[in-house]
């Protein structure tokens, strides 16, 4: 995949917020008194270039899938999701090339295990160069917490903790035995994510603003499940469109099938960021 795809220059996607790389000699609090918010300093709302909030997600099963995606959407988006299906089959090479080509890798396996093994796997993918990953927020603050120091090697590692997945309803939680509205659960495993050093959260946008109103501003909502309107929702149950997602609160989405299986994904890829950089 390395030799055929095209190049992005390094310098197109941001993250940070440059406000707070000033001096340190400014700021008076030590280290260990900053939050984890304060040193992780991304900015996550407000990106000019609304290809810093598209995410399009590579759900295929070769290496050769993924390559014909990615060149066909060409410039149209920065961010690429690897998730089960696509790891499972190439494994970590398609990461190593798409971070080489230049674009950024949100690594999607929802890590959820015992604390040590969680914090090795972060530590591994963390050396892929992965800009994001996922862990279940339902694995304790200990994995949670483990999870988010192994990714320290690389500051600009966001960590995001999956919340609800937007295929599941009121009636899924209940049968696993999970009592409250989705908002309700999904409010209480934010709570527990950012509390232990988690930079974001996945969550549908049906949530996403009362997330940032209870816990504001400054941490990711990356939102899957998002489908332009009159596109078929498949398999998710809590749907949105790209529009209504941004204006909800979500810094991210994430866009598979409308743009992987359409007829000229450059061209959906573009319809999408003109919904969502308005």
């Amino acid at each position: 995949m390395r030799a055929s795809l095209p190049g992005i220059p390094r310098g197109g996607i941001s993250y940070r917020n440059d406000r707070s790389h000033s001096d340190s000699s400014s700021d008076d609090r030590s280290s260990d008194d900053r939050s984890s918010h304060d040193r992780s300093s991304h900015d996550f709302p407000g990106n000019d270039d609304p290809r810093q909030r598209l995410i399009v997600a590579l759900d295929v099963s070769t290496a050769a899938a993924a390559q014909k995606i990615v060149t066909a959407v060409g410039d149209c988006a920065l961010t690429y999701k690897v998730g089960m299906q696509l790891y499972t089959a190439e494994g970590p090479q398609i990461v190593r090339d798409l971070v080489a080509s230049g674009r950024r890798v949100f690594l999607d396996l929802k890590y959820h295990d015992i604390p040590n093994t969680v914090g090795a796997a972060v530590a591994e993918a963390e050396k892929l160069g992965v800009s994001m990953l996922t862990v279940h927020s339902a694995g304790s603050g200990k994995m949670l917490s483990a999870a988010v120091e192994a990714a320290k090697a690389r500051p600009e590692l966001i960590v995001l903790a999956v919340t609800v997945l937007t295929s599941m309803d009121e009636n899924d939680l209940e049968k696993i035995s999970i009592r409250g509205t989705v908002e309700d659960t999904v409010m209480r495993l934010a709570t527990i994510a950012l509390a232990n050093g988690c930079q974001g959260v996945v969550a549908s946008a049906r949530e996403a603003s009362t997330l940032r109103a209870e816990l504001g501003d400054r941490f990711a909502i990356v939102t899957p499940g998002v489908r332009p309107a009159g596109t078929n929702v498949a398999d998710q149950v809590r749907v949105v469109t790209p529009a209504e997602a941004i204006a909800s609160g979500a810094s991210h989405i994430v866009v598979g099938r409308p743009i992987t299986e359409a007829a000229d994904p450059a061209a959906e890829a573009r319809a999408i960021l003109g919904q969502i950089g308005g």
